[in-house]
């Protein structure tokens, strides 16, 4: 029986037909055929695509009932270049918190952002970067007792493990390179990210350029203390910002490399309890209008005299690509943050990645610019021209003879008067 061959005779009658074919008939075929597997796909691929929603509704959920909870901080570093800001936007996913929180799903670190018990420290824009970014939140535990652990409400806590869930490495293996959490500690169940930070510290990295570094450090000086912001931000009259007043602890300028030319690097350190919206940035721009000698020193305190002047003077802000929220600081008693070796170097492996690919960028940029100043024989010291928004005009016109923007209570009235007519509208539709 071993050595019979069984054919199909449909089979056999088919290939013996093919044989008769022309070259021409026989591709025609072979379309037709090709066709009909075309036709095929298309038939099936929904019900290949059901079949998989099937099995995914039909595989085993997860069950956040067996584990207790513990409310932790997150220490979180990112690169926020080609994001569209830290805090969560209808219109795109290109956000920090939005990558943050399905890493803490996938993982299921947590159920959902909604009970998740969430606060930020800061809200920072587009572009702009952390390395020391907090945030608070629930997390599931493995652990029945112990420093921010609770059961809540039918849940069912595993009681006998000693081991807590390794949070940062497994949250680090699935976000993206540009972020990366870089330690936890365990809180209070009380403890707030945003409202519990005693100190808040900016990074703003910039070449010297032009810039008289020791000119801007005396201007510096005068924003030390507690002041009236209003003309060093963007009010915020829409979401109830209307008191301005904010400390400012310190503010240093320091060179970061030794190098004494106009490509050397500085670095802008600026500490504080809390800052308003763009306010580091609008600092920085008029610093450099100090450091350049458009301005002198003293336009800072004329600028915080907001009884003399409480019009905001038009001006661009300084680009968000070098600011960094460089630290939140918490109470020794609150936080103690646990870092972990193996995730650090796995941290500092990832963003050395990253660096070296920028530094190979600026190396042959600068390696271009040194060979063209040479050919020009002129050295241009005009690196600071895409760090300031705006057109830079031919004639500079000094910053209190430019146009004012609205004032406070201007811009109160204006709110108040656009909430009006909007109620008035919606009770005329509603009628």
């Amino acid at each position: 029986m071993s050595n019979i061959k069984i054919i199909n005779p449909r089979v056999a009658r088919e290939t013996q037909d093919l044989h008769t074919l022309s070259k021409e008939e026989l591709i025609a075929r072979i379309q037709q055929l090709e066709s009909h597997v075309t036709q095929l796909r298309n038939l099936l691929k929904p019900k290949l695509t059901l079949n998989k929603q099937d099995n995914k509704s039909g595989s085993k959920v997860f069950d956040h009932k067996k584990y207790a909870k513990r409310h932790v901080l997150l220490q979180v570093a990112y690169i926020g270049w080609d994001y569209a800001g830290f805090v969560v936007q209808e219109h795109t996913e290109k956000t920090i918190e939005a990558e943050l929180f399905k890493a803490l799903e996938k993982t299921r670190l947590v159920e959902s952002r909604e009970t998740s018990n969430y606060h930020r420290c800061g809200r920072t824009d587009k572009g702009v970067s952390s390395f020391g970014q907090a945030v608070s939140l629930d997390l599931r535990s493995n652990l029945s007792d112990g420093k921010g652990v609770f059961v809540p409400d039918g849940h069912q806590a595993k009681v006998g493990n000693t081991d807590e869930i390794a949070y940062v490495g497994i949250l680090n293996k699935v976000l993206p390179p540009e972020i990366r959490v870089v330690a936890w500690a365990p809180v209070n169940k009380t403890l707030s990210a945003r409202f519990d930070c005693r100190q808040r510290i900016y990074h703003y990295y910039f070449p010297m350029a032009n810039l008289d570094i020791q000119k801007m450090r005396v201007a510096a000086q005068y924003l030390i203390g507690e002041h009236d912001f209003r003309n060093f931000c963007k009010m915020d009259v829409g979401n109830g910002v209307v008191k301005f007043h904010r400390r400012i602890m310190d503010i240093q300028i320091d060179a970061i490399d030794n190098s004494a030319d106009s490509y050397s690097m500085i670095r802008l350190e600026l500490k504080g309890q809390a800052f308003l919206w763009h306010q580091v940035r609008c600092i920085v721009a008029i610093l450099f209008l100090v450091g350049q000698g458009k301005e002198e020193a003293t336009i800072i305190q004329e600028l915080l005299d907001v009884e003399s002047n409480p019009r905001k003077p038009q001006y661009g802000m300084a680009s968000e690509v070098p600011l960094n929220l460089f630290s939140c600081t918490y109470s020794d008693e609150d936080c103690q943050w646990i870092y972990d070796g193996e995730t650090l170097q796995y941290v500092i492996s990832g963003y050395q990645m990253l660096w070296t690919e920028n530094m190979v960028k600026a190396t042959m940029l600068r390696e271009m610019l040194e060979n063209l100043e040479k050919l020009a024989g002129i050295k241009i010291e005009n690196q600071l021209k895409g760090l300031v928004q705006g057109i830079e005009p031919k004639t500079y016109l000094p910053l209190m003879k430019r146009q004012k923007c609205e004032s406070l209570e201007e811009r109160i009235n204006a709110y108040a008067k656009r909430q009006r007519i909007e109620v008035t509208e919606t009770k005329n539709a509603s009628a």
